[in-house]
């Protein structure tokens, strides 16, 4: 095993390498495809091709793993799958690098192995053409503690649609064995010894390199994909992406108080993605930065506690594994210190409550506009459109008292 646990600059892999970045979800995913995405043109000049003409080929992945799309967004198909494999191969012998957090999903060897075989070409698999052979399959993993993951991961999921709140939730991640319920993604993607495992069984470990995240060292992780794929040292720059932000505590709890009543008057899927999370959300993180008042999202003692070790659990096992380290896998077994953990912060600044009813008024408005089953904007439709069937809603409610 090479590990590595003082730099982030580890040797050059073979040129002709199919780099597939497999995430998880909040290990940096986001910045590195960014950074990927803007300097394609760039890379292609060193001999490192950007397959995808998307950042982030979503779909793609998702068809692959047979997981479904986020709520209300386009279904996957075989077509998205079958147009990242052709993009991949088109790169021939030259080093080539692919980056989604939705690989973590897939499930089962079979899986794994198809989508390794498939993008990789002949011999990517465990057993088959010798290391370094052009078009062979590298896998990267990138890792953060599962504690300072629990908040963001929650979020997200509420960005989704989850309508449990973030203490239930972590109770039965971390207390209600199988831990599978309400989100079964949750461990398959941050059970990382696991992970790491699945992996390493298809493509062998010789063709894996785990990355751990220093949160400290800003860069670290961009400059670890530059050394891999032999490209000059400041070639990826980080891309500032205010949408990408996590929601605060008062936010997140506007937006899941906003689930329970999406779900409670049945609102079509397609209606939450388009004005829900690609629609107010979307608005909402880029227009709005937190200020010093606004709280994160509290995790108690308990469970930062009990995902420590489960990091900990974790990084012995994939020390053992005999893939290439880069970084401390120590840091898995790290939690956030300060305000985590002690009590609570105070209610939310806003009502939640009167905001998520305030946002489902529009949102129920806007379904019931003519040509509605063509789900349309709250920005396609005018505001005295939009008035007029408040108004009228409105007049309802009031005669029904």
């Amino acid at each position: 095993m090479e590990t590595d646990c003082t730099t982030q600059n580890p040797p050059p892999l073979p040129a002709g390498t199919r780099l597939l970045h497999i995430g998880p979800h909040k290990t940096g995913t986001t910045s590195v495809q960014a950074a990927l995405f803007a300097a394609r043109d760039a890379m292609a000049a060193h001999g490192v091709d950007f397959p995808a003409h998307t950042r982030h080929p979503m779909e793609a992945a998702l068809a692959a793993c047979a997981r479904p799309a986020m709520m209300g967004d386009t279904v996957p198909t075989e077509g998205h799958w079958r147009r990242l494999v052709e993009q991949v191969q088109a790169t021939g012998t030259r080093t080539s690098v692919v980056s989604s957090e939705f690989f973590a999903d897939a499930e089962g060897d079979e899986t794994i192995a198809r989508i390794v075989r498939e993008l990789g070409g002949p011999g990517a698999l465990a057993g088959g053409a010798e290391p370094g052979t052009p078009g062979r399959p590298h896998v990267l993993v990138t890792l953060r503690p599962p504690a300072k993951i629990l908040p963001s991961q929650w979020q997200q999921y509420v960005q989704n649609g989850l309508r449990m709140g973030y203490e239930d939730w972590l109770d039965h991640m971390l207390r209600k064995p199988p831990y599978e319920k309400p989100t079964p993604s949750f461990w398959r993607r941050h059970r990382h010894d696991r992970l790491v495992e699945r992996w390493a069984g298809v493509v062998g470990p010789e063709r894996v390199t785990v990355v751990v995240v220093d949160d400290r060292d800003r860069g670290g992780l961009l400059r670890t994909f530059e050394s891999l794929l032999a490209l000059p040292a400041g070639l990826l720059k980080e891309v500032p992406e205010a949408a990408n932000r996590s929601l605060t505590s008062a936010e997140t709890e506007m937006l899941r108080r906003l689930n329970i009543e999406f779900r409670g008057h049945g609102l079509p899927d397609e209606l939450y993605s388009a004005l829900v999370r690609n629609g107010a959300v979307l608005r909402m993180k880029s227009s709005c930065a937190p200020g010093p008042d606004d709280h994160r999202i509290h995790t108690p003692r308990w469970a930062l506690e009990e995902a420590a070790a489960v990091g900990a659990e974790a990084g012995a096992r994939i020390g053992a594994l005999g893939v290439r380290v880069v970084g401390d896998l120590s840091l898995l077994a790290e939690a956030p210190s300060g305000a985590h953990g002690q009590p609570g912060p105070p209610a939310p600044g806003i009502a939640p409550e009167v905001a998520a009813q305030a946002l489902y008024g529009a949102l129920a408005a806007t379904a019931a506009l003519p040509g509605a089953g063509t789900v349309r904007s709250v920005h396609r439709t005018s505001s005295r459109e939009l008035l007029r069937v408040l108004g009228h809603r409105a007049l309802r409610g009031m005669r029904r008292r």
